[in-house]
């Protein structure tokens, strides 16, 4: 009887620069996407690197992408509803802060 063994493989990363053993092409490439930035204004430019084997669709990809984006679209919301609420009480109950601002 013959065994079947399924074999695959997925890299992902995420750059926000180019590494320093970067080709001077691709740093470059980094200092226009990072003046890009800057003239648009509060953006932020990453490249996504996504290997699968064996291959799946574009658009499977950039589903998989979009949901990825809207977890982190989720999870920002909790932290910055945290982050307004400890505000809110720092004001309120400074009292209880004290300790933060004797260290």
């Amino acid at each position: 009887m013959k065994v079947y063994k399924p074999e695959w493989q997925c890299t992902f990363s995420v750059n926000e620069g180019a590494e320093e053993s970067a080709s001077w092409k691709s740093r470059i490439a980094w200092r226009i996407r990072e003046f890009a930035d800057k003239l648009d204004g509060g953006g932020r430019t990453i490249q996504i690197d996504c290997n699968v084997t064996p291959e799946v669709s574009r658009q499977d990809v950039d589903t998989c992408l979009g949901k990825g984006f809207e977890v982190t679209q989720s999870l920002l919301t909790q932290l910055a509803h945290q982050a307004a609420c400890e505000d809110v009480m720092r004001d309120a109950k400074a009292e209880l802060f004290e300790e933060d601002y004797q260290h």
